[in-house]
């Protein structure tokens, strides 16, 4: 055989070699830093009809520009059976198998419930309002397995800043044994169906994190998930980083921050009031700008990055435009905090997700 032509031979088996052990490789070991974004309202941005615009002023879709910017991972929200359809499961598994053609990571909050979950309200499905405790535990297991079976998300939420529990009254904290209890059924679901997934407990907060983790400490996850807003988390930048410290050192499991936002203006575009909107609402150091905004981000990465066990962010509400119109009483009141500008043109804010 000729020797150059045996030379391309062997070339091109290695290289099908290593291509096929880098398919082997699970995707999220190789994850040394989660860049997300939640864009749980995507779908009903893109059916508005509403033109996004990437930082060089030109028609780009969403999740492109903040692809293109470094975003690797996106949250998405999952209701149980949600009145409009949005943020339902037929609504997340199209949009999570869109985002894995991609190649971006998938990151589900589920907040067992047909609406928001968050540390003052988790509300039961209507479905599962008047069920006995064992079958609301199954209940559980079986929609956290479909969810995993027929997505396969690379990050789970066993919940919604759980910090009062899950499913009230039944998971309530002060009933902390049934509260762990279903926690264990929607851990137990993903372990059952998909050992690659990645598992996140959600705080909202973090000055009495770590006493809750350690009511947690028996549970089977992977991430500890926390969300921070300056507004209802305190403004010392410091205290958050001590927190880090702290829970790197207490717990083996890697920190995430879960939700974060932060502001380019105090203005609005719409008639509906922003949940942020003067001066005392934000840190002193980082004004309501669009480099403010940006600052912000960058220094909520740095001090993650910088906590021994730090592992990434997650951006809250960045896609959450005006997008039913400036004279729209049921806007966003999150659209000083987004990524795009009142023009819907990107803001620098997106440079944080760079390398």
């Amino acid at each position: 055989m000729n020797k150059f032509l045996l030379v391309i031979i062997l070339f091109v088996a290695a290289l099908s070699s290593c291509k096929k052990k880098t398919q082997e490789i699970d995707p999220v070991v190789l994850l040394t830093e989660i860049k997300a974004s939640d864009m749980s309202y995507l779908p009903e941005i893109r059916a508005s009809g509403v033109q996004l615009k990437n930082h060089d002023g030109k028609p780009e879709d969403m999740l492109i520009t903040l692809q293109n910017a470094g975003m690797n991972t996106v949250r998405l929200r999952l209701w149980n059976n949600p009145a409009d359809g949005h943020s339902g499961f037929s609504e997340v598994k199209t949009l999570s198998q869109e985002i894995k053609n991609m190649g971006l990571h998938v990151w589900l909050t589920v907040h067992y419930s047909d609406t928001w979950a968050d540390p003052g309200s988790q509300t039961k499905p209507e479905n599962w309002k008047n069920l006995p405790f064992g079958q609301l535990k199954d209940s559980v297991y079986a929609f956290t397995k479909k969810i995993v079976s027929e997505i396969h998300p690379d990050f789970i939420q066993i919940g919604n800043e759980i910090n009062n529990g899950l499913l009230w009254p039944d998971g309530r904290i002060a009933n902390l044994n049934q509260m762990t209890s279903l926690l264990s059924s929607g851990i137990a679901a993903v372990r059952d169906t998909d050992t690659s997934t990645k598992i996140i407990l959600h705080y909202a907060g973090f000055e009495n994190a770590e006493p809750f983790f350690v009511k947690m400490e028996n549970l089977d996850y992977d991430m500890i998930g926390l969300s921070y807003y300056p507004l209802w988390h305190g403004k010392q930048l410091d205290k958050l980083e001590t927190a880090l410290a702290a829970l790197s050192a207490k717990f083996d499991k890697k920190i995430l921050i879960a939700e974060t936002s932060y502001p380019f203006t105090f203005d609005w575009n719409d008639y509906t009031n922003n949940v942020i909107g003067s001066q005392d609402q934000i840190l002193v150091n980082y004004p309501a700008t669009a480099e403010g905004q940006k600052d912000f981000l960058l220094k909520i990465r740095e001090i993650v990055k910088l906590s021994p066990k730090g592992f990434g962010f997650a951006y809250w509400g960045g896609e959450w435009i005006s997008f039913k119109g400036s004279t729209a009483n049921n806007g966003s009141s999150w659209e000083n905090q987004a990524f795009w500008d009142f023009n819907n043109r990107a803001l620098p804010v997106i440079e944080a997700f760079a390398d």
